[in-house]
């Protein structure tokens, strides 16, 4: 489930569950939704994705290359270890400000993810 809200400056999408190629019908409908407000900050809340594939990096990827293109800025918030090491392996983790001072009140905990290579986890 993805919720879209927004505020004068700001989108903010709100993902709970998986964000992942079972899911990749509604993306164009919210990629369309998210480009048409126009607003400079994109916000992803990802406190309460439980899996994330390449497909959903895909989507995420193509919110923050659109964004960047007009001139706005796209920040994952929450986001899990294993989802940035799925963004970062696509070769787009420098698309997204990282939000690292925020806490998720509810949701996922976090996973135990470790990077196959042992380098700690991108941010």
């Amino acid at each position: 489930m993805i919720e879209i809200s927004t505020s004068a400056t700001t989108t903010t999408l709100t993902v709970a569950g998986d964000l992942d190629l079972a899911e990749r019908d509604q993306f164009p409908e919210i990629a369309a939704r998210v480009v048409g407000l126009r607003r400079q900050l994109v916000v992803i809340d990802m406190c309460r994705v439980t899996f994330m594939d390449s497909t959903g990096a895909a989507f995420l990827i193509s919110l923050a290359d659109a964004g960047r293109k007009r001139g706005g800025a796209t920040v994952l918030r929450g986001a899990d270890p294993r989802d940035l090491f799925v963004i970062e392996i696509c070769g787009a983790l420098d698309l997204f400000r990282i939000d690292t001072d925020h806490r998720c009140e509810s949701g996922v905990e976090p996973s135990d993810f470790r990077r196959p290579d042992g380098a700690s986890a991108p941010a």
